[in-house]
């Protein structure tokens, strides 16, 4: 069976691979590269249990096992490892130490309390976002998958109907079984060739740090104040390679049509440095690497869409993650194989993500 993936973030790939596993041929159309968008630009932290009492509790908790098993048994070529997590608290405006208040190690500014923690190597981790997609899609096609490098412009109808034929590859049909949505923010434009429902992009910001070996394997989240008594959320993850990512200015910005085309905005890095600056004289001290920007993809009502079109009987859409895409990514991919191949899925109840229960877009809007 083919089937056409329309987007080479995580989740397309990770579909890829379940189904090249399966014994099945994706093939993954892609118009900039892979993970290029939020998949190559996200921090990679994975929680088996912060998303407890919620919708999404079966499929962070089946993801996050699935995390830990690929990494043991396809190479771990993404930096899998497991995470000390810890909140904290500071501020700009006070930089002098508090005596008695436990901080990890020793890494960060005086004025910064770290008060709680919020998960061990038992129950948090992290991967590499854009090694782990690329390794995805590898593996994908050394079972026989395909990356097709391409603008998908519209869909392929069967000529008397009874679903899709194949999608349009800049401007020529690509043949296939089935075709699965799965391009981030960006699914919206798809609102136009079928009944889906608004998906959105929030903007976030990062910074990646070349911090060596300053800073151990302990995740940070903290409520951070800046000089003007703006607060932020920073989120600082250290990783294996030697590099550690932060994350916190967040925008409604307008979502440009090409991936290719998102830059951070005017003034966020700076915003981002001066925290930093504040937080951690392992940052203050390090070269950085990269000031980026990704949108992550939004739904209405914050849960993801995964599952079948309604309508088309060969159409599925898997996108709307919201920061965890990276965790939830396996999970999906092993759902949606599942579905396409079997009819339903096996390892999870997708009746919480159906697109069909939300409204779907209006094509007008998007004109």
């Amino acid at each position: 069976m083919r089937v056409l993936i329309c987007g080479g973030g995580v989740i397309g790939a990770s579909i890829a691979w379940f189904l090249a596993a399966r014994g099945a041929e994706p093939v993954v159309i892609e118009r900039t590269g892979i993970a290029c968008a939020a998949s190559g630009r996200s921090g990679g932290f994975l929680a088996e249990d912060w998303c407890d009492g919620t919708p999404l509790e079966a499929l962070a908790r089946r993801s996050f096992a699935l995390h830990a098993e690929l990494a043991l048994t396809a190479g771990n070529e993404w930096g899998y490892r497991r995470l000390d997590t810890f909140g904290g608290v500071g501020s700009a405006r006070n930089a002098a130490p508090d005596a008695g208040v436990p901080r990890p190690r020793g890494w960060l500014s005086g004025g910064l309390r770290v008060n709680r923690r919020l998960g061990t190597p038992a129950t948090t981790a992290q991967v590499h976002p854009a090694a782990f997609t690329r390794a995805m899609m590898h593996m994908a096609e050394d079972r026989g998958g395909r990356l097709v490098r391409g603008q998908v412009t519209g869909l392929a109808p069967f000529p008397h109907g009874g679903g899709l034929a194949g999608v349009k590859v800049d401007g020529a049909i690509v043949e296939g079984d089935a075709v699965v949505i799965a391009m981030g923010p960006w699914s919206i434009l798809a609102a136009a060739w079928l009944a889906l429902p608004a998906v959105f992009g929030l903007k976030g910001h990062s910074l990646v740090f070349k911090t060596g070996n300053r800073i151990p394997a302990e995740a940070l989240f903290v409520e951070f104040e800046e000089a003007d008594g703006e607060i932020l959320s920073p989120e600082v993850f250290p990783r294996g390679d030697g590099t550690t990512y932060v994350c916190a200015v967040s925008s409604h910005s307008p979502l440009p049509l090409d991936p290719a085309l998102v830059e951070p905005d005017a003034g966020a890095s700076e915003r981002l440095e001066a925290m930093c600056r504040a937080l951690s004289p392992a940052l203050s001290e390090a070269p950085i690497l990269a000031r980026q920007a990704c949108f992550r993809p939004l739904t209405r009502d914050g849960l993801p869409l995964i599952g079948g079109v309604p309508g088309m009987a060969n159409a599925y859409v898997a996108t709307g993650h919201s920061v965890w895409g990276i965790l939830n990514a396996p999970a999906t991919g092993e759902a949606m194989a599942e579905l396409i191949l079997d009819g339903a899925a096996r390892t999870l109840d997708l009746a919480p993500f159906s697109p069909g229960r939300l409204q779907p877009l209006d094509p007008a809007r998007l004109r």
